[in-house]
Order: C-alpha cells, then structure tokens, then sequence
C-alpha cells in the first residue's frame, strides 16, 4: 500500500484533525521520560489511516530519522509530547528514513522486523493436541511463534495489530463525538419578474375653433339719394357681376409620438432571519467499574 506525508494526503489536514499538529511535538521514551528527538512527519495510507510517525532521533544518533509504528506511540497533546516504546538498541538497528524516499513493503518489513518481538524458542516439547496458535501451553514451557504466512500481496496492517492499532494499549484514547449545527447560506432562484409593454388604442377628441367667412349683403338708403346725377352717371349698365372671394379655416390635426414616461427597473437585496431548529446528538463516556476503583487518567 502507498504510503503518504499527512500534508500531501490533506492540505488542510490542520483543520479535519482535532488538536494540536503533531508535527513538532516533542519525542520521549515511555517509562524513562527521556528525550529522544522530536516528530518531522507522519506518513498515512490510502485511507487517511496514520501508519508511521517520521521521528528525528538527533538525541540518540544525531542526523537519523526513522519510522515509528503508530501503535508504539502515545500523544499527549496537553504537554505537547509523543511518548515511544522504542528502545536506543531498536534506533541504531532501523532503516535510516530519508525525505522522498518511497517507503514500500520491503522497507516496512525492515522496520517491522525491529519492532517485532524475538521468536522464543521452546523450551519443553509440544503438546501435537494443542495448536499453534493457542496461547495455552503447558506450565513452564515457552510459547512458540508461528513464522508469518503472508508476503507482499497478501500482507495488510491487521497482521501487526500491535504496531499500528492504539486500541490494543492501556494507553489508548477513545474519541467522543457530537453533532453540530452548521448553518450555510445557498442562493437559489424564487422568481422571475417580466417586465414588458404593449399598445393600447383610443378615441381622442380635441376642439379646434376655425373661422368661416360668408358674405353679408345690404340694402341701405345712401346720403345723396334723389340726387340729380349728370347722364353719364346714369346710363344703365347689364351684366356686371362683382367678384367676393371667401375662406374658411379648416382643421389640420395629426397625430406624433412623444415621451410620456420611463420606467426605471432595479433590485434590492431584503434581509431576513430564519430560525431552524433541528436535533443533535453526542456521545458521553459510560463507565463500568465492575467493583473496582475508577482510576482517571489525564
């Protein structure tokens, strides 16, 4: 399986773990409190599983990083320290541990080697009825160790599950979870306003005054009537007609098109609060004593 530096597998992996980064914490020996080096990296798998925690061990042997299974590992985050079951004998016999390096299964098996417990020779015959892998053996004699039936395709981490499983320690942490509210905002479409225009028809009057001109004739007796005109004046005359042009206004309406309004269209962003309400749940610790003290540890 491929194995992973933490910040190459998630660059924000600062965010998805709780706690502190265990980058830099500091490294002591379990038991002896002494320290050791400090932690360079962590490397995980596929799955996000932490598999290794890269340990500069300048303390011991200045210059030499090396793997550290996991399992073998206890964090405590509130003195910022990683305290190992490794040996300084078990540091001088691992694989030197260089920056990009590929780590594959012939490497890791160099590492598991180290971490492994000794076979333990029998000390007393074997019982044929028993089988091998029964912890159960006769007093006195020693328990014999199977060698491994796996090899490189077959090989997974559950065959070592004392390197990389914290739950089979004393020491292991049990995460509590609980579920929490997370309010997001998502914009979605509500509607649509269409705004258009169309002609609508009517009858419009309008009042125009216009002037007529007619002709008015009268008859009137003039000042001089009875007067004696000389015959040239008198002579009588047919045919004459006089001539009176006559106008009248007439209305001229057309029609023109003109600006009566605009419309002017925006929006406007109105805020509002909406309460939700939904149920969440979290864990907490039973603890079952059985008769026997509760010992708490920090």
């Amino acid at each position: 399986m491929v194995l992973h530096k933490i910040s190459d597998f998630d660059t924000d992996y600062h965010n998805t773990i709780q706690g502190k980064d265990i980058k830099g914490m500091s490294v002591y020996t379990q038991g002896t409190d002494e320290k050791i080096g400090k932690v360079s990296d962590a490397l995980v798998d596929d799955n996000g599983q932490f598999r290794y925690l890269i340990v500069d061990i300048g303390f011991w042997i200045f210059g030499k990083k090396v793997l550290l299974p996991i399992g073998r590992g206890k964090i405590d985050s509130s003195a910022d320290r990683v305290y190992v079951g490794m040996t300084k004998e078990q540091a001088e016999s691992l694989p030197e541990y260089h920056e990009g390096m590929t780590v594959d299964y012939d490497y890791e098996e160099q590492v598991r080697g180290v971490y492994r417990p000794a076979p333990v020779e029998a000390s007393a015959p074997l019982d044929a009825s028993v089988p091998l892998e029964t912890p159960a053996v006769a007093s006195g004699a020693a328990v014999a160790r199977t060698a491994p039936t796996y090899d490189r395709s077959t090989y997974n981490y559950s065959h070592d599950n004392d390197l990389y499983d914290t739950s089979v320690h004393d020491d292991q942490t049990i995460r509590l979870y609980e579920e929490r509210l997370v309010a997001n905002k998502q914009r979605r479409k509500s509607g649509e306003v269409a705004i258009g225009k169309h002609v609508e028809t009517e009858t419009a009057r309008v009042a125009v005054p216009v002037e007529k001109e007619r002709v008015v004739i009268e008859r009137v007796t003039p000042t001089d009537a009875g007067k004696v005109v000389t015959p040239d004046a008198t002579a009588f005359h047919s045919g004459e007609v006089a001539h009176v042009e006559i106008y009248e206004e007439v209305p001229d309406i057309h029609k023109e098109t003109v600006v009566k309004e605009e419309v002017r269209v925006k929006k406007v962003v109105d805020q509002e609060t909406v309460q939700a309400t939904e149920k969440i749940r979290r864990e907490e610790l039973d603890i079952d004593t059985d008769g026997r003290p509760t010992i708490k540890k920090n």
